[in-house]
């Protein structure tokens, strides 16, 4: 698993396909696929659905910041992955080695899109402007934002050539979310990123079981 980086498409950055010479350069070497429209590889959508994931750190002053990020997935059975360029987060993850990763939900659209439209080195109180609240982590040096009803608690193993990637070491959920002891994602309600649209859409209903809606084709 650890040979396939599932790093989703980021919601800070959107290459654009109109006059962009390197798009021009790629289409003429492309050989398209006949009866689609070929987009080549310099585009924003690359993998969806895009979780909109919420990073939550300390910063050296133990003041609390929360950035939105996009190129995030799973990486092992216990580790995560997400694509970071430089920020006051990854300021804050040299210094402490760890964070959290909460998940953003219908419930809290504005305030998550806040956390990615402002830098904490301009704005350093930006969670409690949104009117959050936190809650420092008991087994990690990371803050738990409240307002996020699941939220992984992470060590840093590495971070090398803008790849995050940490060791879950807890997972913990507000029972509001729970049904029979199991995180209920239509109590949840995520959200996602979707680049092609720049707009977060609702996960939506259950279409099948898995490992079980496939079972039709081997009787």
């Amino acid at each position: 698993m650890k040979n396939f980086l599932p790093i989703l498409a980021c919601l800070a950055v959107l290459v654009g396909c109109g006059n962009n010479p390197q798009k021009q350069e790629d289409m003429k070497e492309l050989q398209e696929v006949v009866g689609r429209k070929n987009f080549g590889p310099n585009h924003a959508l690359m993998t969806v659905p895009q979780p909109c994931v919420m990073i939550a750190t300390w910063d050296k002053d133990h003041n609390p910041d929360v950035m939105m990020a996009a190129w995030a997935g799973q990486y092992d059975a216990k580790q995560i992955v997400i694509s970071l360029s430089k920020h006051k987060t990854t300021d804050n993850l040299e210094l402490t080695g760890a964070f959290t990763v909460s998940f953003a939900d219908e419930r809290t659209v504005a305030e998550s899109d806040y956390f990615g439209l402002v830098s904490g080195k301009q704005v350093p109180d930006k969670v409690a402007r949104a009117g959050f609240t936190i809650t420092p982590s008991p087994n990690v040096d990371a803050p738990i934002i409240n307002e996020y009803p699941l939220t992984l608690e992470c060590k840093v193993l590495s971070f090398k050539d803008g790849a995050l990637i940490g060791e879950v070491v807890n997972m913990s959920a507000d029972e509001s979310i729970l049904t029979d002891g199991k995180v209920d994602f239509a109590k949840l309600k995520p959200i996602v990123f979707d680049a092609a649209g720049v707009c977060y859409r609702a996960v939506g209903d259950v279409v099948g079981g898995a490992w079980d809606a496939g079972k039709v084709f081997t009787k």
